[in-house]
């Protein structure tokens, strides 16, 4: 760290306050399991209500004494709020308690740090923390003040935490750098998708809401699911055979959740542009939640903001096994078209459905018909048949072969000029 500050450990005072200037509000039990999510032991919640913040405190005096009160009681080395506080307010509260203090962005990039697995990711979010921490520097050094004259004190003419400033400076610029050179990788991998065709299905929603289950029902893919907030944070792509379709990418990607820090959604843009270029989205959402219409509006607001709002969506209301009597089925719309599809990606109960909706809303026309093959069309046949594309085989009265064939259009045209053969056959 570039400052001096309290030690954090484990048990955890929760804050929760509710402001009449706050037109959305937090919502304690989320926070609760963000603090469970990051590995504290939370020994108590402190809560209220204010008309606004107080400028030096956050809380006013009275929860100051509360709050260090349980601090001392219950030996907590960690105090967590609900809410986002400035640099002063925090640095105040430590002062005064005695103990570190985290904010709500503060928790969910700590969550984030200890989740990161990849390079991509663990560059992402160290870009996060030190553009959050930036902000957050302080005067703690003075022993190392570094403006002094005389022998043996004279220094590069900046105090330490001018210094702090500036290695904090180079080294957002060299990640920044970095995430640069990630970004076009990506991009050259989302031409070649684009060139050869290649739909790409993204999957989104509230943090928790069974993404990751359902990918690892769909795909074998073996991903890490755990129940928790943000259990899965690298995207991970995996290939995604489809009847009638053929190839297609499906995306994992970080949940989304109230209030996400906009330093986030800035340093996690490269792998939400996975997201954003994406053929069609799937809104997972958790059928069963109590929040789930205000979870629906938070994810609606992520992906306005990351320029994914205008791609089409198929909604998938998941954990139908904890919902009575409900089973799994499709809701379409007056054209016909698949919007909502109801399944369990733990039991399974569904996906079929879900990969029926995906094939009409992704697929174009295809072709299903007899095809009379000539005797020098032989290069022909056998690349239907590379393609999967024959269903049946039989011969005419003259010995011709017919061929029934099920493919995508564009394949189909793609095989007639391939083999030199005209389309109006």
């Amino acid at each position: 760290m570039f400052f001096e500050r309290p030690e954090s450990g484990e048990v955890a005072v929760l804050v929760h306050l509710d402001l009449a200037s706050e037109e959305d509000r937090e919502d304690p039990k989320e926070f609760e399991e963000l603090a469970l999510s990051a590995g504290a032991d939370p020994v108590a919640l402190v809560s209220g209500s204010r008309r606004g913040p107080s400028p030096k405190f956050f809380v006013g005096q009275g929860k100051v004494a509360e709050i260090a009160e349980l601090v001392r009681t219950q030996s907590a080395e960690l105090v967590l709020f609900n809410h986002a506080l400035s640099p002063a307010q925090e640095r105040n509260l430590e002062q005064e308690l005695k103990c570190r203090v985290l904010d709500r962005t503060g928790l969910i990039l700590d969550i984030f740090a200890q989740r990161a697995r990849t390079y991509e990711g663990k560059l992402q979010v160290e870009l996060a923390q030190l553009e959050h921490m930036s902000t957050r520097l302080v005067r703690g050094w003075t022993h190392l003040e570094r403006q002094k004259g005389g022998i043996g004190l004279r220094g590069p003419g900046e105090t330490q935490l001018e210094t702090d400033r500036r290695l904090l400076r180079a080294r957002i610029k060299s990640i920044l750098r970095r995430l640069d050179k990630v970004r076009k990788q990506r991009d050259q991998g989302r031409r070649s998708r684009r060139r050869a065709e290649v739909p790409t299905l993204s999957l989104v929603g509230y943090t928790n809401a069974g993404k990751s289950t359902l990918f690892n029902r769909v795909t074998d893919a073996g991903v890490y699911v755990a129940d928790q907030l943000f259990a899965t944070l690298d995207p991970t792509l995996r290939r995604l055979e489809l009847q009638d379709v053929g190839p297609a990418i499906l995306v994992d990607t970080v949940g989304f959740i109230r209030h996400l820090p906009h330093k986030l959604v800035e340093a996690f843009r490269a792998t939400l542009q996975e997201t954003s270029e994406a053929s069609l989205l799937l809104h997972v959402i958790d059928g069963d939640s109590d929040e789930r219409p205000s979870n629906v509006d938070q994810v609606q607001k992520v992906l306005q903001e990351i320029g994914a709002d205008t791609i089409p969506v198929l909604e998938v209301y998941n954990k139908i096994d904890l919902m009575p009597g409900v089973r799994p089925h499709i809701d379409r719309d007056e054209d016909g078209k698949p919007v909502r599809v109801w399944l369990s990606a733990h039991s399974g109960e569904g996906v079929d459905l879900l990969m029926k909706a995906i094939t009409e809303l992704v697929g174009t026309e295809v072709v299903h018909r007899w095809l009379k093959i000539e005797p020098q069309e032989g290069f022909f046949r056998s690349q239907l048949y590379a393609q999967g594309a024959v269903l049946n085989e039989r011969a005419d009265d003259k010995g011709h072969m017919e061929l029934e064939i099920r493919l995508q259009k564009r394949d189909f045209l793609q095989l007639l000029s391939r083999a030199g053969i005209e389309p109006e056959r």
